[in-house]
């Protein structure tokens, strides 16, 4: 009966600290030091949040730059499904997709060189990824150059404007953020 106090005692004081104190502390670091992505990277657009800066969204509209394809399942960019496609190089299903893929990018680019960059024809591992490289982005300006009636000149300055580079260039590759550029060619549209 005596060691069954101290062990009671001991859940209820490591309960409240890692249960309570240190989720709380912890959290409230985190709106402190880092509030914007704690609060999940939103994307605001006026009072309206329009998403986030870690998932990509599904734009398919000509006026668009298109992201990545997304492995998530039956909805695009579904962020409670992250997950890839899981087809190995040697699949077929992945040769007659990526195929598929090119098409419909050819088809909807008519202007662009025939080679597509990979990165429109292959989902990122986790089905979600908002970012294109700038290659992929510069191919498919011509495209929404048109739709939107602006001068590629324009369109390219925005993809430069909107292109996030790593601090050191052993740290990553340069890529663009599709939702971010696609409120950029928003705002530039409305004249905001």
């Amino acid at each position: 009966m005596y060691a069954l106090r101290p062990a009671i005692t001991l859940l209820i004081l490591l309960t409240l600290l890692t249960g309570g104190l240190y989720p709380l502390l912890t959290t409230q670091l985190a709106q402190w030091l880092f509030p914007v992505q704690a609060n999940g990277s939103l994307l605001q657009e006026g009072a309206a949040a329009r998403g986030s800066a870690l998932i990509g969204q599904a734009f398919s509209r000509h006026d668009y730059f298109w992201g990545r394809p997304s492995a998530t399942g039956e909805s695009p960019y579904n962020g409670a499904a992250s997950s890839g496609s899981n087809l190995a190089a040697s699949n077929p299903a992945l040769d007659q997709a990526v195929s598929e893929r090119i098409a419909q990018l050819r088809a909807a680019n008519p202007q662009a060189s025939r080679t597509v960059p990979v990165d429109l024809v292959t989902a990122s591992g986790s089905g979600l990824d908002p970012h294109i490289s700038p290659a992929a982005a510069q191919w498919q300006a011509p495209r929404v150059a048109a739709a939107r009636h602006l001068s590629l000149e324009t369109v390219q300055q925005l993809i430069e404007e909107n292109s996030d580079r790593p601090l050191l260039k052993f740290l990553g590759e340069p890529g663009v953020n599709v939702v971010k550029l696609n409120m950029a060619l928003d705002a530039l549209s409305s004249g905001r």
